[in-house]
């Protein structure tokens, strides 16, 4: 795929935030990208030459924020509206090796999908979530830069250009944001995770050890800060790297530059 055929879709709706962060980085990795209000896909009340679809399209961002002002649970009103019109659209873009990633927010939908922990390959949408994003142990909305370190062996997309093992620093801001399993399959799902190479982060202390409260700022079962389907091309992930695009050291851009590369090799 030509660099000029690379188009990013950043879907909002209300309560949504950083979307113009993460089409910043996309656009200063070289591509298209744009903000898209979700009814844009689906309205009737929107004018023809702002209409798209998820054909349009090589790579779909839902970014963070409090989308709908997280009522019910988090990002589950936007999974909602999204699987409720748009659940084909979505698991044939994800069936034909395109792009997604969830950032805060974002991964919470994508768990309020069925998109992740994502084990089947072939229903890209469970018909109902297998994960969760729940209430920090803290009890409090936790903002600041986390360490990360990077897990993956190279299934996910978005960080071909993270070393293995490298430990990077991304913000995180959220209150919902512990990684947690059906008690009765945690252990299971967590070494289907690992046999899959579907682990891409954990939070770590700046020495790199797997540490509790605060370097784990939600109490995520197993220090997890971002998964990825078992294709490899769906993440979701807590923390933020578009705000770690150009700050500390650029440590943010590698994963954006890492998803471009990964689509300059699609046909």
């Amino acid at each position: 795929m030509d660099t000029d055929e690379i188009k990013v879709a950043v879907i909002r709706i209300e309560g949504t935030n950083c979307e113009e962060e993460t089409v910043n980085a996309f656009r200063e990795c070289g591509v298209f990208a744009e903000a898209v209000h979700l009814k844009q896909f689906y309205s009737d009340m929107i004018r023809d030459e702002e209409q798209r679809t998820f054909s349009d399209y090589t790579c779909i961002v839902i970014p963070g924020g409090f989308s709908a002002g997280d009522y019910v649970r988090a990002g589950a009103i936007f999974s909602a509206r999204l699987k409720s019109v748009l659940r084909e659209d979505l698991e044939e873009f994800i069936k034909q090796g395109y792009p997604v990633l969830g950032i805060c927010n974002g991964f919470q939908v994508l768990a309020e999908l069925g998109a992740l922990p994502g084990f089947d390959e072939d229903k890209p949408l469970s018909d109902e979530p297998e994960m969760a994003l729940s209430i920090n142990d803290s009890g409090k909305f936790e903002c600041r830069s986390c360490f990360l370190m990077h897990e993956n062996r190279g299934k996910c997309v978005f960080t071909w250009k993270i070393g293995k093992r490298e430990i990077v620093m991304y913000p995180v801001a959220h209150a919902e944001g512990k990684v947690t399993f059906p008690a009765e399959k945690e252990q299971e799902y967590l070494e289907t995770l690992k046999q899959n190479d579907q682990i891409v982060f954990r939070y770590v202390d700046p020495n790199g050890n797997y540490a509790d409260y605060p370097w784990n700022p939600n109490g995520s079962v197993y220090n997890i800060a971002g998964i990825c389907n078992v294709t490899g091309n769906v993440l979701g992930m807590m923390p933020h790297p578009e705000r770690a695009f150009w700050y500390p050291n650029k440590q943010g851009k590698a994963l954006f530059e890492s998803v471009v590369e990964y689509m300059k090799r699609l046909p």
